[in-house]
């Protein structure tokens, strides 16, 4: 890539709505959105497309690399292979267009997005500003009107698949992200004593929020997640867990 180029990574919440006005600037200094099209109906990139359209850029999808999702041996080196490969993708499309682009990310672009760091590997010219969205766990502290941290204690955040690790290594407060059903049950789960604070597609007209005792309605966010599924046509949800004897 031979020109200087400004990519843009703007937090945009969960749609329209959450549109800053800082992140709205960054669009009116943008000439075109980059989106990766993972599927020929991707009902995120039609999203992409409506907000996008609301600030006049086009969209310019890229289809989306093909990734090894079914636990390789080498998950990070995985990963890497598919930023790597992403980031040739749209490199390649920005280096044969004219303006600086921008991407379009769900939530905050510092909590488990890889949109910088895959706009950092494509080119030594690339300059990147990256605008703050609303992130989900702030979104679902505000649904639930909870403080997401016990009186002067940590929240630790993490993924759905190092779940079990941080409740064996002593984690009692824990936002998890990237999931994909309700709090785990079993030995490597989420006891059934601890509260939980559930929301899915935060912010849309679908909405949808379960809190209780987790043994109580681990069924419940079961269904819910699935009606929103059927609803919206997708479906991303975050949850807080915390043991017994915290207060919300």
């Amino acid at each position: 890539m031979s020109r200087p180029l400004t990519v843009r990574v703007v937090g945009v919440g969960m749609g329209s709505q959450h549109v800053t006005p800082e992140a709205a600037a960054a669009l009116a200094r943008s000439a075109y959105v980059v989106a990766a099209e993972k599927s020929a109906d991707d009902p995120l990139l039609a999203l992409r497309r409506e907000i996008a359209a609301a600030h006049g850029l086009e969209v310019v999808a890229v289809p989306d690399p093909t990734r090894d999702r079914d636990d390789p041996a080498d998950y990070p080196g995985a990963v890497r292979d598919w930023h790597a490969a992403r980031a040739a993708a749209y490199a390649e499309v920005v280096a044969a267009r004219g303006g600086d682009p921008a991407f379009l990310v769900w939530g905050d672009p510092s909590l488990y997005d890889s949109t910088i760091r895959v706009a950092r590997l494509m080119g030594p010219d690339v300059r990147v500003e990256v605008v703050a969205g609303v992130g989900a766990p702030q979104l679902l502290a505000a649904r639930c009107g909870i403080v997401l941290h016990d009186v002067g204690r940590p929240v630790h955040v993490t993924t759905e698949r190092r779940l079990g690790e941080a409740i064996t290594g002593g984690q009692t407060n824990v936002v998890v992200m990237l999931t994909s059903g309700p709090p785990p049950a079993g030995a490597d789960g989420v006891p059934d004593d601890w509260c939980v604070w559930w929301g899915a597609d935060l912010g849309t007209e679908h909405e949808s929020l379960v809190h209780g005792r987790l043994g109580d309605v681990r069924e419940r966010i079961a269904a819910e997640r699935e009606r929103v599924r059927a609803a919206a046509g997708w479906v991303m949800d975050t949850y807080l867990v915390r043991a017994p004897g915290t207060t919300p």
